[in-house]
């Protein structure tokens, strides 16, 4: 995945090439078919296609010490040390990633992907607290509704596991909910069920950490001015340094031990299986094109 967000970088390289060589070759007196056809040539026409090649960028703009380090909207130009505020929603992307995938172990795929729009209510709970946004009662009945559905899904996943016979008629409707207390008495003994818990509480946990991300970045991007996929390069940066290095912090700590050997922390085996298994293999490479695909061309369009 932080594979994938670097390949930003790649975009943002030809991006500076093309203008910084290919571009200025492309004169006033060029055919119009290979500069993208007729513009009418005023007095002030250079000077406007600067400010607003400027506007858009945002961080594009000259690093010039004796003029202020703010955009055209207001906001300051991230740059620097303060780059390493993208750093925490990297984290945090880490975080849930690993807790969703891990909560996936142990529910089946529906019920990983329902218990994922517990992200709405987070991340609208989060807005109201540290964005200081308002939410309007419809919008915090169409949460409740939405939990709601959530809730049901994890109980469903608890109460039956991978049973394929659970389909509940009217008539069992009541009985259903006569003996709810019953059922709920007999998860503590059984193991399918209380893996299916730890199951829904670890990817709900981990929608915690995905709307900290959302939230951190929305409140850095308020307040910083950068081009959205230098954001992305630098997430993907910041992500990948973390998972590296926590790997191998991991690996030696518990992942080459007798009781680690073969275990989530045992990041030798887990490259061998990437490399030695060619499905695997074509995966992950397709996954990181993917991530990079869409970043590509979605984040421009929303920051």
């Amino acid at each position: 995945m932080f594979i994938g967000e670097m390949g930003s970088w790649l975009v943002v390289l030809l991006s500076f090439i093309y203008q910084a060589y290919i571009s200025p070759r492309f004169s006033n007196q060029s055919s119009p078919l290979l500069v993208g056809g007729y513009h009418p040539v005023a007095e002030n026409d250079g000077i406007d296609d600067t400010v607003e090649d400027n506007a858009i960028g945002g961080d594009d703009l000259p690093n010039d010490p004796t003029k202020p380090a703010h955009a055209h909207d207001g906001r300051i130009r991230l740059h620097g040390r303060k780059i390493f505020l993208l750093a925490a929603p990297a984290c945090c992307d880490i975080a849930g990633t690993t807790l969703m995938n891990v909560g996936l172990l142990f529910v089946a795929a529906s019920i990983y992907q329902m218990t994922r729009g517990a992200l709405v209510l987070f991340v609208g709970l989060f807005s109201v607290l540290f964005l200081h946004r308002k939410l309007y009662l419809y919008q915090w009945m169409a949460l409740f509704v939405v939990v709601l559905g959530v809730a049901l899904v994890g109980l469903a996943g608890a109460l039956f596991g991978d049973s394929q016979n659970h389909d509940i008629t009217r008539e069992d409707a009541v009985a259903a909910v006569a003996h709810v207390s019953m059922q709920a008495r007999a998860l503590a003994k059984t193991p399918e069920a209380v893996q299916a818990i730890i199951g829904v509480l670890l990817i709900a946990a981990a929608q915690i950490f995905t709307a900290s991300q959302f939230v951190l970045e929305e409140w850095i991007l308020e307040h910083y001015a950068m081009n959205p996929l230098q954001v992305v390069g630098w997430e993907g940066v910041f992500g990948f340094s973390v998972t590296v290095i926590g790997s191998i912090i991991l690996y030696l700590s518990i992942g080459r031990t007798e009781a680690g050997r073969y275990g989530y922390f045992d990041v030798k085996e887990g490259w061998h299986q990437v490399f030695s298994n060619r499905a695997i293999t074509i995966s992950s490479v397709l996954i990181m094109i993917s991530i990079g695909y869409s970043h590509t061309l979605y984040l421009p369009r929303t920051c």
